[in-house]
């Protein structure tokens, strides 16, 4: 294995630091905020540490869906992950399980899941509409399952047939699922609508490299 530079060992410790935290490594814009890098400098460091044998790239699903991960875990139970499901478009009447929903699966991190529940799921989100709450076009937001949301919380629901990820409110009895980008209104939810469920909250959001 070759040696690690000074600033490379200081990146991988981050890395670890920040994987048993959150359950999924850091984004290259947020290494690059943590050392006040460019992005690009951060991508080469990460690229640096693959060769070194210290991150590897995983690959699932029949969409491509890569992230490093730390290639050396630490002993017991800390550090250990496991792989939750990535689902892509979720129709009305399938199981959230069901085999024409997975993409694939990626790994997370078992003390994070333990910690926010066993049914955790991933999901890609499409376009832009939550761009200001830090979640982009093909990331995967994490979701724990559950039917129902307090106002301000981000969601996945359905709606119409398709999955949308969207900031919770209330207009009286309308329910309002509501964009975060300046230019996008709220899809409005009327009372007893059948085309409309809460899948589950959104805890955290993962990026490629």
């Amino acid at each position: 294995m070759r040696e690690m530079t000074a600033r490379q060992r200081e990146v991988l410790a981050f890395i670890r630091s920040f994987t048993e935290k959150h359950g999924a490594p850091p984004t290259v814009r947020e290494i690059g905020e943590r050392f006040r890098f460019t992005a690009r400098a951060a991508f080469d460091h990460l690229r640096a540490l693959e060769r070194k044998g210290m991150l590897h790239r995983r690959v699932t699903g029949k969409r491509v869906s890569r992230t490093l991960v730390l290639a050396q875990r630490p002993q017991g139970k800390r550090g250990l992950t496991t792989d939750i499901p990535v689902l892509g478009r979720i129709a009305a009447g399938v199981p959230i399980y069901a085999d024409e929903n997975l993409e694939g699966t990626i790994p997370v991190s078992t003390d994070w899941l333990e910690r926010k529940g066993e049914d955790v799921f991933a999901l890609r989100v499409r376009g832009e509409s939550m761009i200001e709450a830090h979640i982009l076009d093909d990331d995967l937001v994490l979701v724990r399952p559950q039917s129902s949301a307090q106002v301000g919380d981000i969601v996945a629901a359905l709606v119409d047939d398709e999955a949308t990820v969207k900031r919770f409110a209330r207009d009286g009895e309308r329910v309002l699922l509501k964009p975060e980008h300046p230019t996008m209104k709220p899809i409005v939810v009327e009372p007893g609508r059948a085309e409309f469920r809460i899948l589950g909250k959104v805890l955290g959001v993962m990026r490629g490299f």
